[in-house]
């Protein structure tokens, strides 16, 4: 009849499914990339642009390498060292360890918690692209200079004031061209990806979480992500101000950080290590909760004082933002806030040094094997501990003031982002390799990566610490030969060749085990967690039935349960519980793909191109093209239905 609304029951659950499944198999091509927002494939993105950049950041430190490796060497003039050492660090931090670790939480914290996919999916695509797009803006710096004959003569157009980004290095007087301008409008761009990122992870694993998941039935790398989101959120808006104080200086006359004209580059000190203090753990928690899920599977133990390891893990996080001035002791802060920095940097040692006894405790009389993920957290412990012991040397004031500016802070920084960040991270890629590739990483390729790696990092930066023992200054393009320090760099970089080695290994071990025909299968390890409960790789839906969770470790105790002696024997099936994983009465729904995002980001490079050559009259529109792009972009976003 005419005018009669007819209402469509709801789908079951079986229908939803089979529509799951038919749009996994027709969801293929260029164009479901451009516009997916399953967090799995934002995921891999994540990781495969952040190992992209990862070579390229790798390709400049060993440029630095070689250019070290003997006195007097001119493969590059200092003017070209000043932008690859530059480029290199702002490269390694924002846009390969921080990618990673978003790389991880995309691809896992769904899982973990018993979730069909991020709060915010189409968010989480402008999250993706809106890195990309900055990571792109900022690398571009380096075709905009004048190059006269070769990559290595002329002036690249790179920023060249180091990855801090000191004043007033930064300004115009000292830093003419544009490459601190595309390095910054880079970061402001960036920034906005990890608030993008931060606020869903928060919203997801607050609200998201399975049936009976309470927050102390969270995996710990949950956790560390949700205490991670909560830096991200606090610390970037920092490090937004100083950026947008730098770019007025340069490009509109202001004077935050003008001497002459009463402004003061201590300012951008105490902004940028307000930001950069607790940088250095929204690199380091997430590994430390790769960690922290992996020793508990490998030595097949429960992790030891679960309650310890989360509290200090917020304990770190809350304490990071009191020690920012230990990087400015010799600035002439005074005694009394020297000594008081020092106290708080000792202090946050405390709660680091119980993650590290409880890892070890978890160790401790276990069934352990001794794979390839494994093999990458033990480093991880070592090479952290290193790290972490040479920074309680930097908080002793008097020490610091003889290791300020020398080799020896090079080498403590690289032991705690690349001997934990890094080592972390790859313990994380070959233990949830099997997960989303259904595919084991080759286990004596894996081997040989981590022992050319860990041979290779030692190798690198323990002749470093030597170097800044005998004087050498860090930032420096060459040195003068006599001084005694053409060994150790020439180990040094011996060490750094052995490095970019074992990461070609890791590539080929990518390219054989996903050529491989042995499927991994479910829960090839044997895990503790809900992702190990589903199919590898994981369907788009994630879970067909929302599981039922009621102990900590969800998926083990459906695995296993304790005899009369306290040993653990296999379940009966079904799990220990029965099977409580049905979820009658919640259809299954997944929001549409969508290009809108990535319309959103594309606008943000455009806009800043325009600010950075404003006073060119053929780049100017470029402003408001930008603008409007971004613009209509949120505009669609909003008018776009939830789901199909």
């Amino acid at each position: 009849m005419a005018g009669v609304m007819i209402e469509r029951p709801a789908p079951t659950v079986g229908e939803a499914l089979r529509r799951m499944r038919q749009q996994g198999e027709t969801y293929q091509g260029v164009w479901s990339w451009l516009t997916t927002i399953d967090h799995k494939r934002i995921g891999l993105m994540y990781g495969a642009t952040a190992m992209f950049f990862f070579l390229v950041g790798g390709i400049e430190a060993l440029i630095i390498r070689l250019q070290l490796a003997r006195p007097g060497l001119t493969l590059v003039d200092p003017d070209q060292y000043n932008r690859l050492f530059t480029m290199h660090g702002t490269t390694m931090i924002f846009l390969v360890v921080m990618p990673l670790s978003a790389a991880f939480f995309n691809l896992v914290i769904p899982l973990m918690i018993g979730a069909r996919d991020v709060a915010f999916p189409r968010l989480n695509a402008f999250s993706y692209w809106t890195f990309l797009f900055g990571g792109m803006l900022m690398s571009a710096s380096f075709f905009t200079g004048n190059p006269a004959g070769s990559f290595f003569e002329g002036h690249l157009g790179a920023p060249d004031g180091g990855w801090f980004g000191y004043a007033p290095l930064t300004l115009n007087q000292f830093s003419p061209g544009t490459g601190i301008d595309f390095w910054a409008f880079g970061l402001l761009i960036l920034g906005v990806a990890s608030m993008a990122g931060g606020f869903n992870f928060i919203v997801t694993i607050v609200n998201m979480r399975a049936p009976g998941m309470t927050l102390f039935r969270m995996p710990v790398f949950v956790w560390m992500t949700l205490v991670t989101s909560f830096l991200i959120i606090f610390a970037m808006p920092i490090i937004t101000v100083a950026l947008f104080q730098l770019l007025f200086d340069r490009l509109f006359g202001a004077n935050f950080f003008n001497v002459g004209a009463g402004g003061t580059p201590l300012l951008w000190q105490h902004m940028f290590w307000l930001f950069g203090h607790p940088e250095v753990y929204i690199l380091i928690l997430p590994a430390m909760g790769i960690i922290s899920e992996i020793l508990p599977t490998f030595s097949r133990k429960p992790l030891f004082g679960y309650p310890f390891v989360v509290f200090s893990g917020i304990a770190i996080a809350f304490m990071s933002w009191g020690v920012w001035a230990h990087h400015m002791y010799t600035v002439g802060l005074g005694s009394a806030a020297n000594a008081a920095f020092g106290v708080s940097t000792l202090l946050i040692g405390v709660p680091t040094g119980i993650k590290i006894f409880n890892w070890l405790a978890t160790l401790w009389g276990g069934s352990i094997s001794f794979k390839t993920p494994l093999l990458f957290a033990l480093g991880f412990i070592a090479m952290f501990t290193i790290g972490g012991l040479t920074g309680v040397m930097h908080s002793m004031v008097p020490s610091d003031y003889q290791q300020q500016d020398t080799y020896f802070v090079v080498a403590h920084f690289h032991q705690v982002l690349i001997g934990g960040a890094l080592f972390g991270l790859f313990a994380g890629v070959y233990y949830w390799f099997p997960k989303f590739s259904g595919k084991f990483m080759n286990e004596k390729l894996g081997q040989l990566h981590f022992w050319a790696m860990f041979i290779g990092f030692n190798v690198t930066f323990q002749p470093m610490m030597i170097l800044g023992f005998l004087g050498m200054i860090r930032r420096t393009s060459t040195y003068e030969a006599g001084l005694g320090y053409g060994l150790w760099n020439m180990m040094s970089t011996a060490g750094a060749f052995l490095i970019a080695f074992s990461i070609a290994v890791f590539l080929i071990n990518v390219v054989v085990s996903m050529r491989s025909k042995e499927d991994a299968g479910a829960d090839p390890w044997d895990g503790r967690t809900l992702e190990w409960a589903i199919p590898s790789p994981p369907p788009v839906y994630n879970f067909a039935k929302i599981p039922q969770v009621t102990e900590l470790d969800a998926h083990w105790a459906k695995k296993y349960v304790q005899n009369e002696a306290g040993e653990l024997v296999p379940a009966m099936a079904g799990g220990a519980n029965g099977d409580d994983n049905d979820s009658s009465g919640h259809d299954i729904h997944l929001p549409s793909p969508s290009i809108i995002p990535l319309i959103a980001s594309a606008g943000l490079p455009l806009l800043a191109s325009g600010f950075i050559y404003w006073d060119n009259p053929w780049m100017l529109p470029l402003i408001p093209v930008g603008a409007v792009i971004t613009l209509v972009g949120v505009f669609a976003w909003a008018l776009e239905p939830a789901t199909e």
